[in-house]
């Protein structure tokens, strides 16, 4: 597949135009004209780029690429090493960050809720409507609901709230999303889950009454860019493979 076809039809995809993101989304390092595997992972860390070139990729697709808002421009260590690895072996990057979190079927949100056994309904919330809803078929407790969390993610959540209080409705927002917890309250959550927290988070969740859970930014989203690479190799005949960095974040 041609690099450039790739990258207009992934830009259309996940419609970055309507986004104004942290970052760049869309080719951030170019590399060779001619993509055949493609390996997907949460971050454009030297361990994947190295995992990558070494499986023979093409190209490596990511939601946490380069390039971020306030970060220094100099491309000088650790970034002068990424960039180094993927030049030396004229290897495409490709990132997208809220565009991949907000994408209706292969999102990180919409991947998780999937996984999860979610419906979601037509509430939205937070920054760009970020934050996804449901409506679970019959309450389950806090306890319940935390150990569904665990066995899906493989890792144990941090949890805020009474094991045995019971829960109906379900707001989520993957990766760094504390901050939406109030909307969430806001928009009549039982519960919500991200991947991290924050120091007042603890006392939001006692004063509210509503349950909260970080399950880990790296670990909540490694769904969605799994998704898109499959969907990309079933429609182009690509190769893909998903490369996943342990991060206990």
């Amino acid at each position: 597949m041609d690099r450039i076809e790739l990258e207009l039809y992934l830009n259309k995809l996940l419609e970055t135009a309507r986004f104004k993101d942290y970052c760049p989304n869309g080719l951030q390092v170019e590399g060779r004209r001619r993509v055949k595997k493609i390996a997907t992972g949460v971050t454009a860390s030297a361990a994947f780029i190295e995992a990558a070139v070494e499986w023979g990729a093409d190209a490596v697709l990511v939601h946490h690429g380069y390039f971020w808002r306030n970060e220094a421009p100099q491309i000088t260590g650790r970034k002068y090493g990424r960039i180094k690895l993927l030049i030396q072996n004229d290897l495409n990057l490709f990132a997208y960050h809220l565009p991949l979190d907000d994408h209706p079927d292969y999102g990180n949100n919409a991947q998780l809720g999937a996984k999860m056994g979610w419906i979601a309904d037509d509430m939205r919330f937070g920054d760009h409507n970020l934050g996804w809803m449901s409506t679970l078929p019959m309450p389950i407790t806090l306890a319940h609901f935390t150990a569904q969390v665990e066995q899906t993610l493989g890792r144990t959540p941090l949890v805020l709230g009474d094991p045995e209080r019971e829960l109906r409705r379900v707001a989520w927002c993957t990766g760094a999303a504390q901050s939406y917890f109030d909307a969430a309250i806001e928009a009549g959550a039982d519960v919500f889950l991200t991947g991290e927290i924050s120091e007042p988070t603890t006392h939001t969740a006692a004063e509210s009454g509503v349950a909260f859970l970080a399950a880990g930014h790296h670990a909540t989203e490694r769904f969605g860019i799994q998704s898109l690479g499959t969907h990309l190799s079933e429609t182009f005949d690509l190769e893909h493979l998903f490369i996943d960095i342990h991060n206990p974040v």
